[in-house]
C-alpha cells in the first residue's frame, strides 16, 4: 500500500486531508492572487470525497473541507478572535457536509456518462447553495465566494455583468468537476470533456453577447486616507490629519471628496465645531464632503455607523445609516449565548445600531452616488440595487485597520471590481488606512491602489456609464437555476429510493415455532 493509501485507512489522517484541501483555494484570493489556480483548487478535495467509503464520511469530509475553506479565507481574524475563529469556521464548514454527499453519488465508483454529465450541473448547484447559505449575514456574509477570485480577470467580469459573481462560482466548480472526471475516471473523459468544451463555448458566446457599459462621461472623486493614527485623542488628531489632506485638493476641480470609514468619531450634531470646519473643507475644495460617522447618535439611542454628506453649508440632511453589520466586529450574535466571545478576542463590547433603508445621494454637478459602510461591498445585492435606484457611481467606506498585516485590506478592495462590473457603475473603495482602490464600469482599475503604508489624498479621473446591466436587471438568476437543479436532484433520489424499497422482495415468513418436548424424567 502506498504512502496516501496508508494516510485515507486513517479516519483522522483523513480528515487532516480534507481540511488541507479544502484549505488550496486561497491562494486564488488576493493577496497571492493566483486567479488561474481557482480552476484545479477543488480537484483534490473532489478526488477525496469521492473515493469515501460510504456516504456519512463523504458528509464528513466535505464538513472538514469546508472547515478548511473557511479557516483559510478567514485566517486574518485569528489575531482578533482567537480560537473562537475555529469555531466559526467548523460551524460555518457543515454547510459542505450535504455538498460532500453529493459529490460522492455523483463521483463515486467509475460513473456511467449520464452520471458523470450530471455530475457537471449539479455539483455547481450545490456548491452555490452553499454560497447562498453563508452569504445572509447573520452568518458572515459572502466574504472569500469562489467567483471573487476573477476580480481582475477582464472576460469573467464581463460574465459578472450576465449572472453576478455566483455565475463566476459556477463556472468554476463546473470546470474543477470536470478535471477531476478526467484524472481519475477514465470512462467518464468524454462527458468530461464535452463538458469543458461546452462551458468555453457558453461562456464565449456570453462574453461575446453580453452588453457593454456606454460610457458617456467622466467625474473626478478625491480619496483621502489618512493611515495610521493611534494613542491618546486619536479622533482629533485623525480628524486634523483629513482636514490638512482635503485642503492640498483645492483647485483640483474635484466633483467629490470621499473619506473613509469611521473618519469621524463625533456625531456632528453634538460637535458643531467639526461640522463647520468640515463645511469650510468643502468651500475651499469646491465639493461636497462624504465623512463617516461612528459615534453615539445624539438624535436616539446607540452607536451609528453613517456616511453622512457635508456641503458647503454642512450637513445636507443625506445620511445613510450602514445595514449590515460585521458579525462579533460590531455586534456578537446571540450575545447571551455568544458573549463570551468578548473575553478570547476584540468582540464588539456594545451592538451597534442597524439602519433601515439604503440611500442614494444627490452630491451635485449632476452626480448621483450610492454608499456602502464596510463589508456591504461584499453583498452584490446591496450594489445591484443601488444601480437600480440610479446610482451613478458606487462608494464603499471601509477600514482594515485591524487587520493591516494581513491580506484582509487586499481581498476587500478586489471586491469592488466584481460590484462594478456587475452594475455597470463606476466603484470608489475608500479606506482609512488603505488598500483604497477605483474601478470603472467594466470593473477594470482606474489608476493605482493607495496601499496600507500610503498617507494621502488622490483624485481620481473615472468614467461614468448608463444603461442597465443582464445582472441588475435579471438578479441572481444562476442561484435559482442552481436550486431548481437541486430540487430536481431531490425528487429523482426520492423516486429512486421509493422503487428501490417497492422492488425488494417481500422478507420471507418466519419459520413456524415449535414446542420442545421435555425429555422424560427418571423413573418415570
Amino acid at each position: 500500500m502506498n504512502i496516501y493509501g496508508r494516510w485515507l485507512v486513517s479516519p483522522w489522517r483523513r480528515s487532516v486531508l480534507a481540511v488541507l484541501a479544502g484549505a488550496l483555494p486561497v491562494f486564488a484570493f488576493p493577496a497571492p492572487s493566483l486567479w488561474w489556480f481557482a480552476y484545479v483548487a477543488l480537484v483534490p478535495w473532489l478526488l477525496l470525497v469521492r473515493t469515501a467509503p460510504t456516504g456519512r464520511r463523504a458528509a464528513y469530509d466535505g464538513w472538514c473541507g469546508g472547515l478548511g475553506f473557511m479557516l483559510a479565507v478567514h485566517h486574518w481574524l485569528l489575531p482578533s478572535l482567537h480560537v473562537f475563529t475555529v469555531v466559526l469556521a467548523a460551524l460555518l464548514g457543515a454547510l459542505w457536509a450535504p455538498w460532500g454527499w453529493l459529490v460522492r453519488r455523483f463521483l463515486g465508483g467509475t460513473p456511467r456518462a449520464g452520471r458523470a454529465a450530471a455530475a457537471l450541473l449539479v455539483l455547481p448547484s450545490g456548491w452555490l447553495a452553499v454560497e447562498l447559505v453563508r452569504s445572509w449575514q447573520g452568518l458572515g456574509g459572502p466574504w472569500g465566494m469562489l467567483g471573487a477570485t476573477q476580480w481582475q480577470v477582464a472576460p469573467a467580469l464581463r460574465l459578472a455583468s450576465v449572472g453576478g459573481v455566483w455565475l463566476l462560482s459556477l463556472l468554476l466548480v463546473a470546470v474543477n468537476v470536470a478535471v477531476a472526471l478526467l484524472v481519475a475516471v477514465r470512462a467518464a473523459r468524454l462527458p468530461a470533456v464535452a463538458g469543458l468544451l461546452a462551458t468555453a463555448a457558453a461562456t464565449s458566446a456570453v462574453w461575446v453577447w453580453a452588453p457593454r457599459p456606454d460610457v458617456d462621461g467622466r467625474v473626478r472623486i478625491a480619496v483621502v486616507q489618512p493611515g495610521i493614527v493611534d494613542g491618546p485623542d486619536s479622533g482629533q488628531r485623525r480628524f486634523g490629519l483629513e482636514e490638512r489632506l482635503t485642503r492640498a485638493l483645492a483647485g483640483q476641480r474635484v466633483d467629490l471628496v470621499v473619506w473613509g470609514e469611521s473618519s469621524v468619531g463625533f456625531d456632528l450634531a453634538d460637535r458643531p465645531d467639526i461640522a463647520a470646519r468640515t463645511a469650510a473643507l468643502s468651500r475651499t475644495v469646491g465639493a461636497d464632503v462624504l465623512v463617516n460617522v461612528d459615534a453615539r447618535r445624539s438624535d436616539r439611542p446607540g452607536i451609528y455607523k453613517s456616511s453622512v454628506l457635508v456641503g458647503p453649508s454642512g450637513p445636507t440632511g443625506a445620511r445613510y445609516d450602514k445595514m449590515r453589520l460585521v458579525p462579533f466586529g460590531e455586534y456578537v450574535p446571540a450575545r447571551s449565548l455568544l458573549g463570551w466571545a468578548t473575553s478570547v478576542g476584540k468582540a464588539a463590547g456594545e451592538d451597534r445600531m442597524r439602519g433601515t433603508a439604503q440611500t442614494v445621494m444627490d452630491v451635485g454637478h449632476g452626480l448621483r452616488v450610492g454608499p456602502l459602510i464596510c463589508f456591504e461591498s461584499a453583498f452584490p445585492d446591496m450594489s445591484r440595487h443601488l444601480a437600480a435606484d440610479g446610482a451613478d457611481v458606487l462608494l464603499a467606506q471601509s477600514s482594515t485597520s485591524t487587520f493591516q498585516h494581513s491580506w484582509a485590506p487586499e481581498q476587500h478592495a478586489s471586491l469592488a471590481a466584481l460590484r462594478a462590473a456587475e452594475t455597470g457603475r463606476p466603484m470608489v473603495h475608500a479606506t482609512l488606512t488603505g488598500v483604497s482602490a477605483v474601478y470603472g464600469p467594466d470593473g477594470r482599475r482606474v489608476g493605482s491602489w493607495l496601499g496600507t503604508d500610503a498617507s494621502t489624498a488622490r483624485v481620481y479621473d473615472m468614467p461614468t456609464a448608463h444603461g442597465v446591466t443582464p445582472y441588475v436587471r435579471f438578479g441572481d438568476w444562476p442561484v435559482h437555476a442552481a436550486l431548481l437543479v437541486l430540487a430536481a436532484v431531490c425528487v429523482a433520489e426520492g423516486v429512486r429510493v421509493f422503487r428501490t424499497r417497492r422492488s425488494a422482495p417481500a422478507p420471507s415468513a418466519p419459520p413456524a415455532r415449535t414446542v420442545r418436548e421435555s425429555p422424560a424424567r427418571p423413573g418415570r
